[in-house]
């Protein structure tokens, strides 16, 4: 029993000797307040307690926020007929203010014969704690009319509701009572105007009062940048901590804090946060858990893993804010797949279960993204368990992470159990959502999401725009890129960075180099992404010189490259035959960038060498490489093989490719083409009776056209097409016109095996061919056919091509998994290797 119990029990105990025991004086504290004067039931009253002892008993209830103690005192003044005094009844009134119970506070204060500047005071702040800011200045504006003398607490109190209420004009008028009252020249006023006009967004007005005061202290400082921070200040936060430092103020954990988030977003963030730590130390408070988790986050954000880790060991007691800090940091480098840092992160989530500490819903993202890996799927099942346990599964915010770990998996299906069980589905979730459709190659339903959306009002972000945008891109369709792109524009995104490097990637993979360039060349601020993406588009359309020149231009302009921007280089080095560019380059990531090659880097070197005819080279290369058991630089040099008629080495490398993926049908179709172009028809039968024998079966080749709104996709041989006579009449129209110009119409076995009279028609009648003959029907004149495959071109469409882009006087676009073919005036862009 608390202190205050016992001392009234004690009391009454003593009064009620030998009364009846069927009367109660403790009836309920409802029954007691229902009225602030004795109940018609008369009752002797207990004894009277002396008013310091009321006071003590009832500070005691305040200091605890325990309401109900609070009422038995003032139901025990009110049975013992105590009058209290003035300082009582505001005693009394701060009881129930400060506990939340305004409806009764105002009950009080309406009974009160005399009223002070406290008790006015009391009630303002009380209003303005319970969120009821309005009420809260009708208040004070009742108090100035009663001609009440204000003082600075007041207008402390008032300017505090402005701040919660976000009232700017209101805040000014208090402003100007403050000057003619005189109390402009009080810290403490000075104090709440710089937090009431920060937090109304008048960081101007804050800064004008900060410089004009005559006298500020610690809190004055440690107010000033909080607000520098808030809305992203970050020199100006770092200049006045600068200042602070200088004239031995010591900043507060929450300033420091700020600090650490302003250091993070400038470029020399490294250098700035590891002063700033030295500062920290200087001041001792390196140990304090909210500065410990803002050091841990910069370093990490930095890549600094190591001084994160020491930072955290530092913290004597570190709770949830610092182990998910550390946890995201884990978290946030893993984008190579490496396990080692998911492991580090999921060991602090079990610590964290050992500790008996309860996790947080950030908790629970940050280590669901540390299992965003297929190899991690079994793990991040189980943290989802831990969801559940903690009733946290409908939390939007874990929903998102729950949907990008299983759609990272491949179970799109769980991302939209996920999806649809989130209570409050807001646009992060929606874009999850959408960002995980595109990552399983579901482009057509994260289109059919972004209607959804729509449909119900909420508004898209412009990481919602730049997933569609990529979406469009993988699917090659332009028109509906651009139709998102004006809905940007619309929205006023068009400016974001993110939406301007999709766009290009957009255009890029819709074959518009020109307007992805346009796009580049509008970019005011070009990040690594822009110029990467500038330069692989460059490099797919086989332009080389343009991506080795923007290249060099990017150095200029003292931009790193990454790993996609030398990716796309060696690209454009392979497909326009610069051996010893390429190898150049490749020399420089390590030695010049700090960049250690990949699996994509080395199968271009294998492809630049293969190109050139140097085949030992690109063997010797593979087999002298870390990546000597990947598939992909064996399939690089099969494809080399293939267009130099190599059968021998290509027969090593399909059987080498077979070992390591031995159900990847495109090994046997190139292995099966390689046979058919060197004439060896019965070793083509033996590699397609293996493929059925192994029960690989071959994707079916699918070319799509979008043409207006529309979409129209074609398989080979197809008929399904409203408009098939017209595209078959087209079509042998344009074989007639370039058999005369030489074409010889390809009769060769298929990999499906149909007979050579069967043959001849499939494959003149291949689904490239027919998307080409509806876009010479249905486009312009003067537009480009842009047609998008599945697999890659077969020799006899890429010849046909040629000789329609001659033929019809037509430039012709095609794309494959690999590249682009444009076809002008009879010629390819890729010098027929491919």
């Amino acid at each position: 029993m608390r202190p205050a119990q016992m001392i009234i029990r004690q009391h009454t105990c003593r009064c009620l000797e030998g009364f009846p025991k069927h009367v109660s004086l403790y009836r309920s504290p409802k029954q007691h307040l229902s009225t602030f004067f004795p109940t018609q039931i008369q009752i002797p009253s207990p004894p009277t307690l002396s008013q310091p002892m009321y006071s003590e008993l009832l500070l005691s209830a305040t200091k605890s926020l325990s309401l109900i103690h609070g009422k038995e005192v003032h139901a025990h003044i009110i049975k013992a007929c105590f009058t209290p005094c003035m300082f009582l009844q505001n005693v009394l009134l701060n009881m129930y203010c400060k506990c939340g119970d305004m409806s009764l506070a105002q009950r009080l204060f309406d009974t009160m014969p005399t009223r002070d500047t406290v008790s006015w005071n009391s009630l303002i702040t009380g209003y303005s704690q319970v969120g009821v800011c309005r009420k809260s200045l009708d208040v004070f504006n009742e108090a100035r009319s009663v001609q009440i003398k204000l003082d600075h607490f007041t207008y402390a109190s008032a300017l505090s509701v402005c701040s919660r209420n976000g009232d700017l004009k209101m805040g000014k008028v208090i402003h100007g009572m403050v000057l003619v009252s005189g109390f402009y020249q009080r810290v403490f006023l000075t104090n709440s105007l710089i937090d009431m006009y920060s937090k109304c967004g008048g960081i101007s007005d804050a800064s004008l009062v900060f410089d004009s005061s005559s006298e500020l202290d610690d809190v004055s400082w440690n107010s000033m940048i909080s607000a520098y921070v808030r809305i992203g200040w970050d020199e100006e936060t770092l200049r006045n901590f600068a200042k602070m430092h200088r004239l031995g103020i010591k900043p507060n954990p929450f300033a420091l804090g700020g600090v650490f988030k302003s250091c993070s977003s400038l470029s020399n963030s490294v250098i700035l946060g590891k002063m700033v730590h030295g500062c920290v130390i200087k001041v001792g408070l390196d140990s304090d858990v909210f500065v410990g988790s803002a050091m841990i986050d910069l370093y990490a954000k930095n890549g600094l893993l190591s001084e994160a880790v020491m930072v955290f060991n530092s913290v004597p007691d570190p709770n949830v804010v610092v182990f998910n800090s550390m946890i995201a940091g884990f978290s946030r480098l893993e984008t190579d797949g490496n396990n080692e840092h998911n492991y580090e992160a999921v060991c602090l989530f079990s610590e964290m279960q050992r500790r008996g500490m309860r996790s947080s819903k950030f908790t629970f993202s940050s280590v669901l993204r540390a299992c965003n890996f297929p190899h991690d799927f079994e793990l991040g099942k189980q943290i989802h368990g831990q969801i559940f346990k903690n009733n946290l599964k409908r939390d939007e915010y874990i929903g998102s992470a729950l949907i990008e770990m299983y759609s990272s998996s491949g179970s799109i299906e769980e991302g939209f159990k996920c999806f649809h069980s989130v209570l409050k589905q807001d646009i992060v979730t929606w874009t999850s959502m959408i960002s995980g459709c595109i990552q399983v190659d579901h482009f057509e339903w994260a289109l059919s999401l972004f209607h959804d959306l729509l449909g119900i009002g909420i508004k898209p972000d412009h990481f919602t725009l730049s997933c569609l945008m990529s979406a469009c891109a993988n699917l090659a369709v332009a028109r509906s890129g651009e139709q998102i792109q004006c809905y940007a524009i619309k929205v006023g995104f068009n400016w974001f960075t993110i939406i301007n490097n999709s766009q290009i990637f957009m255009y890029a993979r819709s074959g518009d180099v020109d307007a992805a360039n346009q796009t580049f060349q509008e970019m005011e601020n070009r990040d690594v992404v822009s110029w990467s993406a500038m330069i692989s588009s460059h490099a797919q359309h086989g332009c080389a010189s343009d991506a080795l020149m923007l290249f060099k231009e990017m150095e200029g302009c003292k931009v790193s490259p990454n790993h996609v921007t030398l990716l796309g280089v060696l690209t454009a080095c392979s497909h326009g035959g610069l051996v010893d560019e390429g190898l150049r380059y490749f020399e420089r990531m390590k030695v010049d960038y700090n960049l250690y090659p990949n699996a994509k880097h080395c199968a271009c070197i294998v492809d630049l060498l293969g190109r050139a005819g140097r085949l030992v080279d690109a063997e010797k290369f593979i087999l002298d490489s870390c990546f000597h058991d990947d598939p992909i630089l064996w399939r690089a040099l099969l494809g080399s093989c293939r267009v130099h008629k190599d059968t021998e080495m290509g027969t090593h490398a399909a059987e080498r490719i077979m070992e390591l993926e031995p159900h990847a049908p495109a090994s046997y179709v190139l292995l099966y083409n390689m046979y058919l172009d060197a004439g060896r028809k019965s070793f083509a039968m033996r590699a397609r009776d293996l493929m059925k024998e192994r029960g690989v079966k071959k994707e079916p080749g699918l070319s799509w056209i979008e043409i207006g709104a529309s979409v129209h996709s074609f398989v080979a041989g197809d008929n399904s097409h409203p408009e098939s006579h017209a595209i078959y009449d087209k079509l042998e129209e344009m074989l007639s016109k370039i058999e005369k110009m030489g074409y010889i119409k390809m009769e060769a076995l298929e990999i499906n095996g149909s007979s050579p009279k069967q043959n001849g028609s499939f494959v003149n009648h291949h689904s490239e061919k027919l998307a080409v003959a509806l876009g010479m029907i249905r486009l312009p004149q003067l537009a480009p056919i842009r047609v998008m495959k599945n697999l890659r071109v077969c020799v006899d469409c890429h010849t046909a091509m040629k000789l329609f882009s001659e033929s019809e006087k037509r430039e012709i676009v095609l794309r494959d998994p690999f590249r682009f073919h444009r076809f002008r005036g009879g010629l390819c862009s890729c010098g027929d290797y491919w």
